[in-house]
């Protein structure tokens, strides 16, 4: 990240933190990464009407349309993580598998580069065992 990039990115949190000051105090020290606890991953037939089939009826379908995602954000250097992960999680409930969404980050590194693929690599398999360990 360049200098104007990162003061433009503390601007905004100090904004959003102020927001949330007024909001609820208790909002103002939020982690933007517990967020992900917060949303539950939707049910397959939701992320089919919401990224699949719904909007697109002749294009692709939900799985395939949050792989791209995942690559998109795989390519902006995987900065987004509560995104990627949230991304992730709905990925394996529209049906792709851990290999699939591991082919479409390694496929990335061709044009994110090698640190983003690792990064976003770094973040599935944190996915991965957050799911494990939040299995009955």
């Amino acid at each position: 990240m360049n200098d104007a990039f990162q003061k433009m990115f503390a601007q905004m949190m100090q904004s959003g933190q102020e927001m949330a000051r007024v909001f609820n105090p208790a909002l103002e020290e939020v982690d933007a990464r517990a967020f992900e606890k917060l949303v539950p991953t939707m049910p397959a037939e939701m992320l089919e009407m919401w990224f699949g089939r719904t909007f697109n009826r002749e294009g692709l379908d939900a799985k395939t349309r949050l792989l791209l995602t995942i690559g998109a954000i795989t390519c902006q250097g995987a900065v987004a993580e509560p995104q990627l992960r949230l991304t992730i999680r709905h990925a394996l409930e529209a049906g792709a598998s851990k290999r699939e969404i591991a082919e479409t980050i390694y496929q990335m590194s061709m044009f994110g580069g090698l640190p983003a693929m690792q990064k976003a690599l770094e973040i599935a398999q944190e996915v991965y065992a957050d799911d494990e360990e939040d299995a009955p």
